[in-house]
C-alpha cells in the first residue's frame, strides 16, 4: 500500500479545491494518467497519477479543501522510486533513501530537481532558483529548464547595474523595497507605445544580483476579474498582433479565465502588466508590481469632467492612468516618457 499526497503546485500555494475525480476506487492506472482536477487562486489544475497501479481508495471528495502534502490516493502497489511525491508504508524502521529529485546542491535546497535536469540547466546557463517548476511535487523538469532557455534567449542578454543606475537601485532598496471592450484594446495598444519608445519598462529586474533584462517581446499580464477571484493571464506579443488578433485573444482569455481553465504557463512570464481596474469603479490606485516585473499600469474609471480648453471651461471624458514602476529599475524620466508615449497613442482619432 502506498500514498500519494498533494504535490506542491508552485506560485506558493498551500492549498486547493477538489474538483472532480478521474478516477473511481478499484480502477487501475497507469503513470502520468489525470487522477483528479484541482482548483487553486489561479486555475483549475489536473494532477497525474505518479505510478501504475490499482486506486485502492480516494481520500478526499469534490468540494473539500485540501492541503499541500495531505493524501489524496492510496494505491495497492508501492511507489515507484522515481515519483516524487508518494510516500510508501515503510516495513522497516530504516528511514527511507533520498530519490534524485530530491537532492538538492548547498545553497538550492529550495529547488528539486534530477542531476540530469541540473546538468541541463547549468548547460544552457540557466539558474534553477528562476524556473517554474511542473513536476510532481514541484520538481523542475528537463522541459521547464528549455523553456526557461528559450524565454531566457528571446529576452537578451543580463545587464549588471552601473554608475548612477546602480546607485539609484541602492537607495530605492535601503529606502522603499522590502523582502472586453474597445477601451481594453486601445489601452494594450497605448502599452505597446510606451514600451516601444521606452523600452527599459518591458523589463524584468533582478534585485538579488542587481541585473536587470529588457525582453524584446511585449507579453501583457492582463488582469482579469472573475468576482471572486483575480486572475493575470498572459497576452503573448501584443506588439505583433492586430486589433482583431487581440480581441479574439482577450476574448480566448476570459473564457478559460471563467472556466477555470487556464494552464499555468499562460499565468506565468509577463513582462509588464495592464489592470483595467476603471470598469469596477475608481480613479486611481497604487498597483503592486509582481516581481520580476518593473512596471504595472492602471486605467480608472472614464467620466466626464470639467477641464480649460482654449481658455474656455468645458466638459471632456477623462481617462485617470496610474503607473507604478520600481524605481530601482527605471528612472523617473523613463516612468514619464512612457508615459507621455501612452497618452498620445489614446489621444490618437480611432
Amino acid at each position: 500500500m502506498s500514498v500519494f499526497v498533494l504535490p506542491d503546485l508552485g506560485e506558493g500555494l498551500q492549498e486547493a479545491e477538489l474538483v472532480a475525480w478521474h478516477v473511481a476506487e478499484g480502477d487501475h492506472v497507469v503513470a502520468d494518467q489525470p487522477l483528479v482536477s484541482v482548483e487553486t487562486e489561479k486555475a483549475v489544475v489536473e494532477v497525474p497519477s505518479p505510478q501504475s497501479g490499482r486506486v485502492a481508495r480516494l481520500c478526499a471528495k469534490p468540494g473539500e479543501r485540501i492541503k499541500v502534502g495531505a493524501a489524496l490516493v492510496e494505491f495497492d502497489e508501492g511507489p515507484r522510486a522515481d515519483t516524487g511525491t508518494v510516500v510508501g508504508e515503510l516495513g522497516a524502521a530504516t528511514p527511507p533513501p533520498v530519490r534524485p529529485a530530491e537532492t538538492a546542491p548547498a545553497g538550492a535546497a529550495a529547488v528539486r530537481a534530477t542531476p540530469a535536469v541540473r546538468a541541463l540547466a547549468t548547460r544552457l546557463g540557466v539558474d534553477l532558483k528562476i524556473v517554474a517548476a511542473s513536476g510532481p511535487g514541484g520538481a523542475v523538469t528537463s522541459a521547464d529548464v528549455e523553456r526557461a532557455a528559450r524565454t531566457l534567449t528571446e529576452a537578451g542578454p543580463a545587464e549588471p547595474l552601473s554608475g548612477v543606475r546602480r546607485a539609484m537601485a541602492v537607495n530605492m532598496t535601503r529606502s522603499h523595497w522590502g523582502p472586453g471592450s474597445d477601451t481594453t484594446i486601445r489601452l494594450v495598444r497605448a502599452v505597446v507605445a510606451g514600451c516601444t519608445a521606452v523600452p527599459d519598462l518591458n523589463a524584468w529586474y533582478d534585485g538579488r544580483n542587481m541585473e536587470r533584462r529588457l525582453v524584446k517581446q511585449i507579453d501583457l499580464g492582463l488582469a482579469v476579474d472573475t468576482g471572486d477571484a483575480l486572475f493575470v493571464p498572459v497576452l503573448r506579443n501584443i506588439g505583433g498582433r492586430d486589433a482583431a488578433d487581440l480581441r479574439r485573444g482577450i476574448e480566448a482569455m476570459k473564457r478559460d479565465v471563467r472556466a477555470r481553465s487556464v494552464p499555468l504557463a499562460e499565468l506565468r512570464g509577463q513582462t509588464i502588466t495592464l489592470s483595467n481596474f476603471g470598469m469596477f469603479g475608481g480613479r486611481f490606485a497604487n498597483l503592486v508590481i509582481v516581481p520580476p516585473q518593473v512596471a504595472i499600469l492602471g486605467a480608472g474609471r472614464i467620466a466626464r469632467r470639467a477641464v480649460v480648453a482654449d481658455g474656455k471651461l468645458v466638459a471632456h471624458r477623462l481617462l485617470p492612468l496610474s503607473l507604478t514602476f520600481d524605481h530601482r529599475a527605471v528612472t523617473g524620466g523613463e516612468a514619464a516618457r512612457f508615459l507621455k508615449a501612452a497618452i498620445e497613442e489614446l489621444e490618437r482619432p480611432e
